[in-house]
């Protein structure tokens, strides 16, 4: 039950932001979709498989048995449900922003996750392309926050489907009108901030960690709002890596052992 929403939720999301991309393009894309989305669809099936036959719905399976036995910092203190369940989605994202920074900071973490950067396009399918063995990490790391935290089962499902739509949205090759994008990115990321992330430019890459909220970005000093280009004009992807023959599906997957960058 808990997966069958979850997937039915990401797919809906995923069905609006391509309609959206289709409909009313921010940029033009310089590789076509019949070339990068099957890449992208194909690490996201790949994942998903791994996942279900390694640790699959590992993150609520945690938060079940902290409930049960009482261990973590939320079922110590037993706060109202409500208020736990708020706390518990904003510890969440802000471990997940710390996961990020570490991704750029730590150069065997960033060996996996320019897997992800690597795209030279930027729309909603780039909220997919992971590398199989960062999302096996990502996974365990949510299953360590989510036992120590004690976060409640019902409130890791909130969030997992949160986290997925959110990323399918600020990945997204569209933009809101300036009234819009200035009121929401007061509180959620963006596609505008988010594009900037992906800049080629390692000052724009190594800012935007967020995936959800923005507060963390302005809380912790790693906000840029205002890239060094205009936003049909950024250059997507890694500076290094700018030959698509070197970046099919299965060149992806041994990427992260044969290709470093310098730190």
């Amino acid at each position: 039950m808990e997966a069958a929403l979850r997937f039915g939720v990401f797919f809906v999301i995923f069905a609006v932001m391509a309609s959206w991309e289709w409909w009313k393009p921010l940029r033009q894309p310089r590789l076509a979709r019949i070339r990068r989305w099957p890449i992208n669809l194909g690490l996201a099936a790949l994942n998903t498989v791994l996942l279900r036959i390694t640790l699959g719905s590992a993150a609520w399976s945690a938060a079940q048995t902290a409930s049960a036995y009482g261990f973590g910092l939320f079922n110590l203190f037993r706060l109202p449900e409500i208020p736990t369940g708020l706390l518990s989605l904003l510890c969440l994202d802000c471990a997940i922003y710390a996961q990020h920074v570490a991704a750029h900071r730590w150069q065997w973490f960033w060996q996996l996750h320019q897997v992800h950067h690597s795209d030279l396009d930027f729309d909603t399918t780039t909220a997919l392309r992971f590398h199989p063995f960062e999302i096996v990490l990502s996974m365990i790391y949510k299953v360590l926050v989510t036992a120590l935290l004690g976060v409640p089962p019902a409130a890791v499902v909130v969030f997992e489907i949160v986290l997925n739509g959110c990323a399918l949205f600020n990945h997204g090759n569209v933009s809101l009108p300036a009234a819009w994008e200035k009121l929401l990115r007061q509180l959620l990321v963006t596609p505008a901030l988010h594009r900037i992330h992906h800049s080629s430019l390692r000052s724009e890459t190594d800012s935007n960690y967020g995936f959800c909220l923005s507060c963390w970005d302005r809380c912790f000093g790693t906000l840029c709002t205002k890239a060094s280009l205009p936003a049909a004009e950024i250059t997507i992807g890694l500076s290094e890596l700018r030959d698509p023959h070197r970046l099919s599906f299965f060149r992806l997957i041994v990427l992260p052992f044969h290709f470093k960058r310098k730190f």
